[in-house]
């Protein structure tokens, strides 16, 4: 039987605002909210679907990209308990993803896709019940325009607001709050900080709702 990671377990208690808040007391930028991944499996924008687990990267890019298209199939060695993390180049008009990426992602244990592009099969991935979390949707398949070169190496979040890389083995957390990376040499110092904050946050909420004005309680809890 597999060990389980104790930091994918400790992670389960907590949402991605918890992770964001604690990462942006540790100055990471933007508490590592990835901007633009919202969740459409297994449903859209509802629902308690999370996932956690270590980033398994793939990096798609333009066809007249010098680099040498991978070898193999990058669905085919997804390691169990995974994050798939699909990197695209951005205003890519046709998808990247689809749902026999899933099945077969869903047969090899992982726990969900987040694509940073678009994908495809809404309903389909919908049947499957397997999480995926992505910018938007698409029809066509990616063979006319991109090609993957990479699997498990670093990739740029691919929008134009911030800068951010995904490294294999970073944590990512989605739910229906959006999708955060958690930089896997952060994890240990993010965990005591959640722990402390929820529970401030939890005698907080009581007070506020008892009567006490935010910034009173705000004062005595968090400070």
């Amino acid at each position: 039987m597999a060990v389980q990671d104790p930091i994918i377990e400790a992670l389960q208690k907590f949402t991605t605002c918890d992770v964001s808040d604690a990462l942006c007391k540790l100055q990471f930028p933007n508490g590592g909210f990835l901007s633009g991944l919202t969740m459409w499996s297994p449903k859209r924008q509802e629902g308690d679907t999370k996932i956690v687990g270590p980033a398994y990267t793939v990096k798609y890019v333009p066809l007249d990209d010098p680099s040498p298209s991978h070898p193999t199939h990058y669905i085919d060695s997804i390691p169990a308990g995974a994050v798939v993390f699909v990197s695209c180049p951005p205003r890519t008009p046709n998808a990247v993803y689809g749902s026999l990426m899933s099945a077969r992602a869903k047969a090899s244990k992982a726990v969900g896709s987040v694509i940073d592009g678009r994908f495809r099969d809404l309903q389909e991935q919908r049947d499957l019940g397997f999480p995926v979390f992505a910018r938007d949707v698409g029809t066509a398949p990616p063979a006319q325009l991109v090609k993957v070169v990479a699997t498990n190496v670093p990739v740029e979040l691919q929008n134009d607001e911030q800068d951010l890389t995904i490294n294999p083995g970073d944590y990512i957390i989605g739910d229906i709050n959006g999708v955060v990376v958690l930089p896997k040499h952060l994890a240990e110092a993010v965990l005591p900080l959640m722990a402390r904050q929820v529970a401030a946050d939890s005698q907080m909420a009581v007070a506020i709702q008892e009567g006490m004005s935010f910034s009173e309680a705000s004062k005595t809890y968090r400070s």
